[in-house]
């Protein structure tokens, strides 16, 4: 029972009573400034993406409606931390502009346990659900080492639209999530935007768009994206290279605060004529269908002796060995023979192996990873621990990865991470 103290606590009810039900807004210009949200940069300094007011509403307005095709009777729910720039535009300002019913969430999908989401969505009846491939990932491992938290002991039959976001979505995952969650019913609208595009750029429109697991499709409309070479020279389907977008939008970047100067020479380099936004991402458009998949960060690019390998590209190869991984990630380090080396940090379905056991099983990943693309692709060093070193938002800490890689001292901070001991456990070289 609420111990109640007379004249210091009052009900929230008593609190509204006679309040004003009007909220005057205060005008200001289209191009007024709306926040700053700070982004990795590739230099390890981050960036100030500054948003304009009235484009960048617009746009989470507009995509709540063609990609969630959001209607009055749904129940919205994105997972994400309110934080990072899906928090603000698909939990903050893209479902309070469309009027729509939402469940706002703090918290951890595994928290008190791993049935948590699918438990949610059957109490609250979500009908479209928005969250990232590393939870889905997480859920799955979870799933197959304990009946109990698997998705078929909820009734998710309210969902009719899945979506993903924060990285691309490797095809295992895409299919269990489908599946699972899904039922084989609901389309899954994979996600491609950044906080610097404000919103959605590439995504399917669930019913419209054929689905391919792994792709993101096609551009929303107004949005002309295309795939370019270093020249800035559009490459034809079929052919990998750099995602660019060729002519403005409304919800985009409008400056890195405080640096003009970053901004243009980060997304309008002359290289490419000073005119296009380059996105960062390396992508490939299939030759048949004009599908986008994006192939990983520009710097997620591996030279191995002189072929060119998305990490994505790896890491869906080693995610795909289904009895055995449940997550991965790839990075380069110096290699004096072959320019770059390829390092896997793997996370099992069992628990972390040490000694033989790990040899042996990184030589069956080595060989699964030779089948799947070809032996160029078989990663020099596969590293396991318990987990992945992730931000608050679940986004894997590469820069931290790349720095175990190449045996350096880890100089930035790590009092975010639950689990500062796998740092020890990632630097072990099978």
């Amino acid at each position: 029972a609420w111990n109640r103290v007379a004249g210091r606590d009052v009900s929230f009810t008593e609190a509204l009573t006679g309040q004003s039900t009007e909220c005057a807004p205060v005008p200001v210009n289209a191009e007024h400034p709306l926040f700053v949200l700070y982004t990795s940069g590739s230099t390890g300094k981050p960036k100030g993406v500054q948003h304009a007011t009235g484009g960048y509403l617009l746009w989470a307005k507009q995509t709540m409606e063609w990609t969630f095709d959001i209607r009055p009777e749904d129940v919205f729910w994105c997972t994400a931390d309110i934080g990072w720039i899906t928090g603000h535009t698909y939990v903050a300002y893209g479902p309070l502009a469309a009027g729509a019913t939402q469940v706002v969430f703090e918290g951890v999908p595994t928290y008190p346990n791993a049935g948590r989401f699918w438990q949610m969505i059957e109490r609250h009846k979500v009908s479209i659900f928005y969250t990232a491939p590393t939870a889905i990932r997480s859920l799955i491992k979870a799933a197959e080492s304990d009946e109990a938290v698997h998705p078929k002991n909820s009734d998710l039959s309210s969902l009719r639209i899945l979506g993903t976001v924060g990285e691309p979505i490797n095809p295992e995952a895409w299919m269990w999530y489908y599946r699972h969650v899904g039922g084989e019913r609901c389309p899954i609208v994979d996600t491609f935007w950044q906080t610097e595009t404000g919103g959605h750029v590439i995504t399917p429109l669930p019913g419209a768009t054929p689905l391919v697991p792994g792709s993101c499709t096609l551009p929303l409309p107004g949005i002309k994206a295309a795939i370019v070479d270093e020249t800035g020279k559009e490459l034809p389907n079929g052919s990998g290279g750099m995602l660019v977008i060729q002519r403005p939008w409304p919800s985009m970047i409008r400056t890195i605060w405080g640096d003009p100067d970053r901004f243009k020479k980060s997304y309008f380099p002359e290289e490419l004529g000073g005119r296009t936004y380059l996105a960062g991402d390396g992508a490939v458009r299939d030759a048949r269908t004009g599908y986008f998949r994006i192939t990983g960060r520009i710097d997620d690019v591996l030279n191995v002796s002189g072929h060119r390998m998305g990490t994505m590209e790896i890491e869906s190869a080693l995610v795909a060995k289904t009895d055995l991984v449940a997550e991965a990630a790839v990075v380069g380090r110096p290699d004096d023979v072959t320019g770059e080396a390829i390092c896997a940090f793997v996370v099992l379905k069992r628990g972390r192996p040490e000694g033989d056991e790990a040899k042996a099983i990184a030589k069956e990943l080595r060989d699964w990873v030779g089948k799947e693309i070809g032996p160029i692709a078989k990663p020099k060093d596969i590293r396991f621990g318990d987990n992945l070193p992730k931000t608050r938002s679940g986004k894997i800490m590469r820069r931290l990865l790349r720095s175990i890689a190449k045996g350096e001292q880890i100089t930035q901070d790590t009092s975010t991470l639950e689990n500062p001991a796998i740092l020890e456990q990632l630097a072990k070289t099978n």
